[in-house]
């Protein structure tokens, strides 16, 4: 059966995947999808590459030799590494949300989060990433429940998040971007307050075989706000 592995983003530092994989369940008629969180116990400095390097071994142990992947954001970011110094393992990447060098959005907006973690700011942490993530009209649907916030989901302690939040503010692929060899689907969304409105720009013209879609009025949260994010996925999974 055809594989497909899913990379999530910086809230995985915040909540594992066993919340965030009922939402993927409709990849699972085409293929068998594996979600994959970062490891439980982080060490100080863990890196995008080494994140790309542990999922190597976790596809060598579950004996995957080769799989489609869609990475995103953060999750994007080790999917580029995971393409570049394990080329034979991916067969299609889709990258979305996500950025390949350092610039002035992602370097502000996560660096006020890992200021709110290190004060263990939780309810204003997330408030935060809801402003900075969803359009203005999901925004005024929802913004409502921000009072609950605080109250629920929040971690035991703060520091894989803040190992994660630093990785991505460190994270930079750019100039090996063209060591990626695989068909790669690139989406963004021109409205994107983390990781900039270039950002996606900048892969695709790096990414040799690579196509660009970029999502009108969303922003970071395009692939849960565009109702037709996964089967755009899909689409360019089966071709």
């Amino acid at each position: 059966m055809k594989i497909l592995i899913m990379l999530p983003g910086l809230g995985d530092g915040l909540t594992t995947v066993k919340r965030m994989a009922i939402a993927y369940r409709m990849y699972a008629k085409d293929y068998k999808v594996y979600v994959f969180s970062r490891k439980n116990h982080l060490k100080e400095g863990y890196s995008t590459r080494d994140m790309a390097k542990d999922q190597a071994k976790a596809m060598k142990i579950l004996g995957i030799t080769k799989a489609k992947v869609l990475g995103i954001s953060q999750g994007g970011m080790i999917a580029q590494y995971l393409a570049i110094d394990y080329p034979d393992l991916i067969e299609k990447l889709v990258l979305a949300v996500t950025l390949s060098k350092q610039n002035k959005n992602i370097q502000e907006v996560v660096g006020n989060w890992i200021t709110l973690a290190e004060q263990e700011k939780y309810k204003y942490l997330m408030i935060d990433i809801s402003e900075n993530s969803y359009s203005e009209n999901y925004l005024k649907k929802y913004r409502f429940l921000y009072p609950l916030l605080g109250k629920i989901g929040k971690p035991k302690d703060f520091r894989r998040f803040l190992i994660q939040a630093s990785s991505c503010i460190q994270h930079d692929a750019y100039m090996e971007l063209n060591n990626i060899i695989c068909p790669t689907l690139i989406i963004g969304g021109d409205n994107n307050k983390i990781v900039g409105v270039t950002s996606s720009v900048e892969l695709t013209d790096k990414i040799k075989d690579s196509e660009l879609f970029i999502y009108k009025g969303l922003g970071h949260a395009a692939y849960e706000e565009a109702k037709d994010f996964n089967n755009r996925v899909l689409n360019y999974l089966s071709k």
